[in-house]
């Protein structure tokens, strides 16, 4: 399964190694952002199929940003990551717009895969 992805995190290390790890697996990188005004600015006129979005971003956190995101983006399925959490209640989820939560420990393109095909 391809699709185009925005990968929203401030760790540029991390951004890095996803981007490699999801091209490894045909997925196409549509953008990288480091904060949320990148990240809107990424989805001004292109949407991707998904957005991969940290939690831990400065200024506007992920939970804040994803509506946002949603309102530009509808039909994008947005999954939550963070290194410092392990999980986000459904509700929680629903609230802010997001599809899913992945801990960053346990991100995998399996996963992803799974997630994007639901």
């Amino acid at each position: 399964m391809a699709g185009h992805i925005l990968i929203v995190d401030d760790d540029v290390i991390f951004r890095t190694l996803a981007a490699e790890l999801l091209a490894s697996q045909g997925f196409d990188v549509l953008d990288e952002a480091a904060d949320g005004l990148q990240a809107l600015e990424a989805v001004a006129g292109r949407c991707p199929a998904a957005i991969l979005l940290d939690i831990g971003l400065p200024g506007s956190d992920g939970f804040a940003l994803a509506p946002s995101l949603a309102a530009a983006c509808p039909d994008a399925k947005i999954v939550l990551i963070s290194a410092g959490i392990d999980h986000v209640p459904a509700e929680v989820l629903q609230t802010c717009a997001a599809h899913a939560f992945l801990p960053k420990q346990e991100l995998a393109v399996a996963d992803l895969i799974t997630l994007l095909a639901a």
